[in-house]
């Protein structure tokens, strides 16, 4: 596993971290088959791990409490989120600061998150939505702030909207943000127009979250697939969506052919991208925890690959079912 230093904090991250959403509310989820799971993580050298209270109402951030004190002699990173107030994701553009993230609103989840976490100080909170119409009040600031002054944050992200990377620039500009997460995959390369460039500059860390495109990315879905009610990917993959990511797919497939697996050349992909620092695929089962992690050796993939996959570029707008 390389590592690779996290913006202008002194941490050194795994290349390859691990995305938690998928062990609490999603289908299959299996705490054994979870603990396990991470645990041959650490084991394969990852040590930055991503969750939220969104994810199952604090969950997911409980899970990872428990793997935090079975490898209690490791450094590991661990990066939350606060949710929005309103359960809009992502909220409203008329939606303001106030009804989003009040004070009360970001200590009160922050203090959550410490107690779902067992932890002192958590590593990285983010804004698990954001509008950069809110970068100029002070209310955010000045909570980011007093939470570090208070040791119970080491450190401040946003997590970007869907679909909106340029979303962030100007609370970047606060120089209170140390990492944003944002959507970046085969399909979603958005992200290398404007805002790559400006983390690159301002020594940003990047955190790459959806490699698969909520699994789509690993060419094992069909026009027939289907999740248990409440799975987030029933909606995502709804029938405006579906049928026009498989057909994408399937060129995808003719591409690659027998080089490598899918799940391969997508996580290649990013880690090729100087500007990502690490990124977060979600990982259920051994099996692919192994694989994701062997591609955190540095090798990233070649220009020639590189520039094959510009092609399959999919610019898209957020909509109802995007959040």
């Amino acid at each position: 596993m390389k590592y690779k230093k996290f913006g202008k904090l002194d941490w050194n991250v795994s290349q390859v971290g691990y995305g938690m959403w998928g062990m609490a509310g999603w289908s299959e989820s299996d705490d054994k088959i979870s603990n396990k799971s991470l645990d041959r993580a650490i084991e394969l050298g990852c040590n930055f791990f991503d969750t939220a209270w969104g994810y199952a109402e604090g969950r997911s951030e409980q899970i990872l409490a428990g793997l935090l004190k079975r490898h209690s002699e490791k450094r590991l990173y661990t990066a939350t989120k606060i949710p929005p107030k309103i359960d809009e994701w992502p909220p409203s553009k008329l939606a303001t600061l106030k009804d989003i993230y009040p004070s009360n609103h970001i200590v009160e989840y922050t203090e959550k998150s410490l107690k779902n976490l067992g932890v002192e100080t958590i590593d990285l909170q983010q804004f698990h939505v954001w509008e950069d119409s809110w970068a100029e009040r002070d209310e955010w600031k000045e909570m980011v702030l007093k939470l570090k002054q208070e040791g119970k944050v080491q450190s401040f992200g946003i997590s970007v909207n869907r679909w909106e990377p340029a979303n962030c620039l100007k609370a970047l500009e606060s120089g209170l943000i140390d990492s944003i997460q944002v959507i970046y995959n085969i399909f979603d390369q958005s992200p290398e127009d404007v805002l790559f460039p400006y983390c690159e500059k301002n020594d940003i860390a990047v955190i790459a979250r959806v490699p698969f495109d909520e699994g789509s990315l690993t060419g094992k879905l069909t026009l027939e697939s289907k999740w248990d009610i409440g799975d987030f990917r029933n909606i995502y993959f709804g029938s405006e969506n579906l049928p026009p990511t498989i057909k994408r797919i399937e060129k995808l497939k003719e591409l690659v052919q027998n080089e490598m697996p899918l799940a391969e050349l997508a996580l290649r992909f990013i880690a090729a991208h100087p500007a990502v620092t690490t990124m977060i695929p979600g990982m259920r089962q051994l099996r692919n925890v192994e694989a994701n992690m062997r591609i955190g050796d540095g090798q990233g993939l070649s220009q020639e690959w590189i520039d094959k996959l510009r092609d399959h570029r999919w610019d898209r707008l957020p909509t109802n079912w995007s959040c």
